[in-house]
């Protein structure tokens, strides 16, 4: 695997790659777990080279949250990635992403509105100028994303699709389902923040989601299924919960029951680490 952090040796190992074969992007911030992972084994399937980019994005993060106790693990990420047979790490250092100067800003309207778009403000502004960036640095054929960040999913696609950076009609962004540890909580970096108490109460959030889901499928009112998770996960030890909606999976629009597209979006907080989830409500 080829280890590049400057622009130009970027470019100078994307030019060799594509010598040889397609080339697909999987972005991440490091600390990489099993999702991670599976991101990179879905990539070699739809790419000859697998390229992978490890940035710690400061635009993304809000005043008070984690960017500072975000983890940071190069040398154990780089191992991983090795034993996955992936061909290149792009990873870049903030003044290598930003330089002294810099002053653009990509914000898509629509999708990036509620849910984690209300509770962290400017957070979707940071996304997409950072994997804008990307595309443009590495110039994949495709990228991959994993599916528990789904509006951030929704957020990227809308954004490749109106700034031209995809094939029309391609479907060059794909997603990958949420990779679940055994209790069913999704896997994150953040989970590394987690004590082992709050750890184990953490798995209340899938259990009380599919709970949910499950009442609106048998025909119980929205609003009260949802009352009800709340309850649960207050009653499980988490702190607050941020948001539980029901958006449509592809505007991300807001609604009050079923529609045959919906899916169920939680965000909730225990031991001071926020969670997020989603799960589709239709069958």
């Amino acid at each position: 695997m080829q280890t590049v952090t400057t622009l130009p040796e970027l470019r100078q190992a994307v030019d060799e790659l594509r010598k040889s074969g397609s080339i697909a992007l999987v972005p991440t911030m490091g600390a990489l777990h099993e999702g991670h992972l599976t991101l990179v084994r879905e990539a070699a399937k739809v790419a000859d080279h697998v390229a992978v980019s490890i940035f710690v994005n400061p635009r993304q993060f809000g005043e008070g949250e984690d960017l500072d106790a975000y983890p940071r693990q190069l040398a154990q990420d780089s191992a991983k990635l090795v034993a996955e047979g992936v061909a290149l790490l792009w990873a870049p250092g903030v003044e290598a992403m930003y330089p002294q100067g810099y002053a653009t800003n990509i914000s898509v309207s629509g999708v990036s509105a509620g849910l984690c778009g209300a509770d962290r403000p400017g957070h979707f502004d940071g996304v997409a100028t950072v994997v804008c960036k990307l595309f443009n640095q590495v110039r994949p054929d495709m990228a991959l994303f994993g599916e528990k960040d789904w509006q951030q999913l929704a957020v990227i696609r809308r954004m490749a699709r109106d700034l031209d950076l995809t094939q029309p009609h391609v479907d060059a962004i794909h997603g990958v389902p949420i990779v679940r540890d055994p209790d069913g909580l999704a896997m994150s970096s953040r989970n590394a923040y987690l004590s082992t108490e709050d750890r184990a109460a953490a798995a209340a959030l899938p259990h009380a989601m599919d709970t949910a889901i499950a009442a609106i499928r048998n025909g119980q009112d929205a609003a009260s299924a949802l009352a009800a998770l709340k309850d649960a996960l207050h009653e499980a030890g988490f702190a607050s919960v941020d948001y539980a909606e029901l958006r449509d999976a592809d505007s991300i629009a807001l609604l009050e029951g079923d529609n045959g597209n919906a899916r169920l979006f939680v965000a909730a907080r225990i031991g001071g680490t926020r969670l997020i989830d989603n799960k589709a409500v239709s069958t």
